[in-house]
């Protein structure tokens, strides 16, 4: 039952990677797209692309903490009461990400699409970065367990936690960019298409470079793990890398999507296969941590209930935006509407 309930965690938090980074990623390319002018057509693609599904990618991140808590709650509490620095501000960049993309939308001044465009393009940096720190302070074995709480600086402050971070900050971007290649090809926007090419293929090289970056006296237990029981999962996410970024040349085809995706979640699960059998390396392990037995019955059950009811829903929401057939929630039209706080055409973007 606990090998179990931890499938389903990492499971779950690779789906969130996948899911919730392509999202991340999408604000890390407006971020560097430049000012109104010259940015406009790269973020009427990113905003085309993530506009319908942005609010469902988070349902992956509830679901991991409530597997969490539910499933490992000592786990959880050590997580907690050490890493709340990087967790917090996490939380925090998720909702001013959200809000300021919604505002960003909405209001008509530039000065205010300005303000709310950087607080959601700094907040999609942020929020990735944050939750590698917290991976890297858990893989390096700075959280300890017992209830008791480790530096709140120095955990998620330090090599481990700095080089997880910029990968994950790298990853999410390369995801990103490769299902806006394939955006921008659906709508047939062939400089776009170039455009995006460009940045997966920059973001791959640097993911690639990063990821060479580990560091075996600071998270050796999980160096270890990555060159054994985890290796198959690394050079499936290398191979898949690569060719997500051979199908990416010429007309983006689907089986770029498909790979990139495969890297990223083959990434996250060999992060959580090097570890095993540990949830804080080397202090506790999956078996200790886990919740009775009754409790972790009840959790598979939902999650099998998930599966049948949430999974079809979720698979709608994205063939239909993939089909162009949701709602822009109605922002295009509201912005052509009199209204009675307009001062007039001194406004108009």
């Amino acid at each position: 039952m606990s090998t179990a309930a931890a499938v389903l965690l990492m499971v779950a938090v690779a789906f969130y990677a996948i899911f919730g980074g392509a999202d991340f990623g999408a604000g890390i390319w407006d971020l560097t797209a430049g000012g109104p002018e010259r940015g406009r057509r790269p973020r009427d693609v990113i905003e085309h692309s993530i506009g319908p599904v942005w609010e469902a990618n988070h349902v992956w991140l509830i679901f991991v903490f409530v597997v969490l808590w539910t499933c490992f709650p000592e786990a959880y509490a050590s997580i907690m009461l050490t890493l709340f620095v990087p967790l917090t501000i996490a939380a925090l960049g998720i909702v001013l990400r959200g809000a300021s993309f919604a505002f960003r939308k909405a209001v008509t001044p530039v000065r205010d699409q300005r303000i709310f465009g950087g607080t959601f393009a700094i907040s999609s940096v942020l929020v990735p970065y944050c939750f590698g720190a917290v991976a890297g302070g858990v893989a390096s074995g700075r959280v300890p367990s017992g209830g008791r709480a480790g530096d709140p600086w120095n955990s998620w402050v330090n090599p481990t936690s700095v080089v997880v971070g910029v990968l994950a900050v790298c990853v999410v971007a390369y995801v990103s960019a490769v299902l806006l290649t394939w955006d921008a090809g659906r709508l047939s926007d062939e400089e776009m298409v170039a455009y995006f090419r460009a940045r997966a293929v920059g973001a791959a090289v640097v993911a690639g470079v990063v990821a060479l970056v580990v560091l075996r006296s600071d998270a050796r237990y999980v160096f270890d793990g990555l060159t054994s029981r985890a290796l198959p999962l690394v050079l499936l996410s290398t191979l898949a890398g690569v060719g997500a970024f051979l199908l990416l040349h010429g007309r983006p085809r689907p089986g770029a999507r498909v790979a990139a995706l495969v890297a990223s979640g083959a990434l996250v699960l060999a992060w959580g296969v090097a570890q095993w059998d540990y949830l804080l390396p080397e202090t506790l392990t999956v078996s200790q941590a886990v919740a009775p037995t009754g409790t972790i019955t009840a959790v598979l059950v939902v999650a099998i209930l998930a599966v049948l009811f949430i999974a079809p829903a979720f698979a709608l929401l994205y063939t239909l935006d993939q089909k162009s057939l949701l709602p822009d929630e109605g922002v295009h039209e509201a912005r052509h509407q009199p209204s009675d706080f307009d001062p007039g055409p001194q406004h108009n973007t």
